[in-house]
């Protein structure tokens, strides 16, 4: 029979094999595919996935400066000014802070605002309020305001096109107390932030109006006038003059300037605002810190090439220092004689 697989051939025994089943056949390529496509479809799957979240932590990591600084102030706190003097070109995007720096006269505002300026991202314009025909009314001390605020002021400060923080120093006796009422206004509407700079030692301060005054008609170095110095030697020739304090009104002098610095943080106690001491600037360089965090800056190093000009006891430096001593002895400012800054 056909069927039969075994049959004899000139005395030899001949067997077929079974012949295959191409059904199985097919079965075994396929699943041996299906496997393969698996394995290769998992392993590319992975390198994916590890790709992506490589590509989300960086992501994460790079961000542009105006929201780290969104978390630290309130946005509203940011503007975008837009000079007309000016093209503020790429950074026109970069959003800018608005601050003042309300102060006394011989208190540290100067070597203060020398160490903001040395921050690459602030521009703090001095004493604008300086000249009369700027604060004779509040009209005048506005539009003087806006041309601070959009950037149009210039002098040696100045960095506008990139500035993160833009300002000016504005001392108490300088039309800010008269008109305040308005300047409250104007700093809460456009969003100012204030930063209060006091001194503490009122005795010492009084010596340093006493000689800076001195110097303005005896100009002691080389017939110049300087309110601030810059080398030891300076400091040196200025501090030899000991001036001579009116012991019979000190004590309500003393009194006249705590009044003023209190009325000022009554007036601007609604805007947002910091209160700094010379004292403790002097002593604690991390306070710089809290200054920059307050204006939204990135941290840095800042210097001042200022020199202290009065060191050392009081006693120094005052003329009739038993007198003054004997005058605030048993009184709230006795600690005035004692302290160093």
């Amino acid at each position: 029979m056909v069927e039969d697989v075994c049959f004899f051939h000139k005395d030899i025994l001949v067997i077929k094999p079974p012949m295959k089943s191409p059904t199985l056949l097919r079965m075994a390529v396929l699943v041996f595919s299906v496997v393969c496509g698996i394995f290769i479809f998992s392993v590319c799957l992975k390198q994916i996935s590890t790709q992506a979240r490589t590509n989300f932590v960086e992501f994460n990591v790079v961000e542009k400066p105006y929201q780290s600084r969104m978390r630290l102030i309130n946005i509203s706190y940011l503007h975008y000014p837009k000079p007309v003097s000016f093209n503020r070109n790429e950074c026109s995007h970069n959003p800018v802070l608005f601050f003042a720096i309300l102060s006394n006269q011989r208190s540290g505002s100067g070597w203060f605002e020398t160490l903001l300026n040395s921050h690459i991202n602030v521009s703090s314009n001095g004493e604008v309020f300086s000249a009369k025909e700027r604060r004779q009314n509040a009209s005048s001390i506005i539009q003087t305001l806006d041309r601070v605020y959009n950037l149009d002021w210039f002098n040696s400060a100045s960095k506008n096109e990139c500035s993160a923080a833009t300002g000016l120093k504005w001392m108490l006796n300088q039309g800010v107390m008269e008109h305040h009422k308005e300047v409250v206004e104007y700093f809460n509407r456009r969003s100012v932030s204030v930063i209060f700079l006091f001194r503490r030692n009122l005795l010492r301060r009084m010596v340093s109006m006493h000689a800076n005054s001195y110097d303005r008609y005896a100009k002691l170095l080389n017939g110049t006038h300087k309110s601030h110095v810059h080398s030891p030697e300076e400091a040196d020739i200025l501090s030899r003059y000991k001036p001579t304090i009116n012991s019979t009104s000190l004590l309500d002098d003393l009194k006249d300037m705590e009044k003023r610095a209190t009325n000022a943080l009554e007036y601007f106690n609604s805007t947002r605002h910091m209160i700094l001491y010379y004292e403790d600037l002097m002593r604690n360089r991390t306070k710089l810190k809290d200054v920059q965090e307050f204006l939204g800056l990135p941290p840095m190093e800042l210097s001042s090439c200022q020199v202290k000009i009065h060191k050392g006891p009081l006693s120094d430096h005052i003329q009739n220092w038993d007198e003054v001593n004997k005058t605030l002895r048993g009184t709230a400012y006795e600690s005035f004689l004692e302290a160093d800054y």
